[in-house]
């Protein structure tokens, strides 16, 4: 694909991009796949997805108590919470109000670990990354379940396959985690603002009619997917049949704000034409 090489005038030392379709075949691939990035934010899909393989092993129900006095674990996946974004600190009442948090991240991996009886990091290498064949994606660092994840391009292609044709989970599961939940709840989107909606799924992001917005102006407004501070993303449009992975070394600024939405334009351009 030749959009992937715009990836070339970004502003950074190193990047990488791929665009898989839902029979997991790779459209095109550009720059060093192989090399392993920090993800920052881009962990939370893969920690949503070990948290969906432990509702449906049994070990926990999303609408359980957890975090917060009335939070639940759905509460958790879906940032309404109330916990703040970077403190075990309680800012309003759970499904009010849609307040994007690492802790609450954090708070969920707790649960699943003592749900499982399992450190969080080797539950979702056994639940997930293990399963799919990502064997240089990790937890490393302080292991949060929000930020702490490393993998490659090649490692989170096999990911975006599995989220769009998913073998580990029951395909209805996976499609209530790409549905609004708690709809109509206003938010700030880190880096873009406030947002009315703030739309989000269970642990994945819904562009819906967002702007501004991370994806491309001609995304659907089903796509879905999460962007990380590591100069980060990852993106499935469902309307277009595929899936777009970008990792990079450069923390999230305004040259990424610039330089996504063209790319990801670029691309669904390529893969309709």
């Amino acid at each position: 694909m030749q959009s992937l090489a715009l990836i070339e005038n970004w502003p950074v030392p190193t990047a990488a991009a791929a665009v898989v379709r839902a029979d997991g075949t790779v459209v095109g691939t550009h720059g060093p796949t192989g090399q392993r990035f920090a993800l920052a934010s881009v962990t939370k899909p893969l920690a949503a997805y070990a948290a969906l393989v432990a509702y449906e092993e049994g070990a926990i129900e999303l609408d359980e108590p957890a975090g917060p006095e009335g939070s639940t674990v759905r509460h958790l996946l879906a940032h309404t919470s109330g916990l703040a974004f970077d403190e075990h600190r309680v800012t309003s009442g759970p499904g009010t109000r849609r307040l994007y948090s690492n802790a609450g991240f954090e708070v969920l991996g707790d649960h699943i670990a003592k749900a499982t009886e399992m450190d969080f990091a080797e539950y979702l290498r056994q639940a997930v990354l293990e399963p799919l064949g990502m064997s240089a994606t990790a937890l490393e660092g302080g292991a949060s379940p929000a930020k702490d994840g490393v993998s490659t391009v090649d490692d989170l292609v096999r990911f975006a396959a599995e989220v769009q044709a998913p073998r580990l989970l029951d395909a209805r599961t996976v499609a209530e985690a790409m549905t609004v939940t708690y709809p109509g709840l206003k938010g700030v989107l880190p880096g873009y603002g406030h947002q009315n909606p703030n739309d989000w799924g269970l642990g994945f992001e819904i562009r819906d009619a967002k702007s501004p917005h991370w994806t491309g102006s001609s995304s659907s407004p089903r796509t879905f997917g999460h962007f990380g501070q590591a100069g980060t993303f990852l993106w499935v449009d469902p309307d277009a049949g595929a899936a777009c992975v970008a990792l990079t070394d450069r923390p999230f600024g305004p040259w990424a704000v610039e330089v996504w939405p063209a790319f990801t334009d670029a691309v669904l351009a390529e893969l309709r034409g």
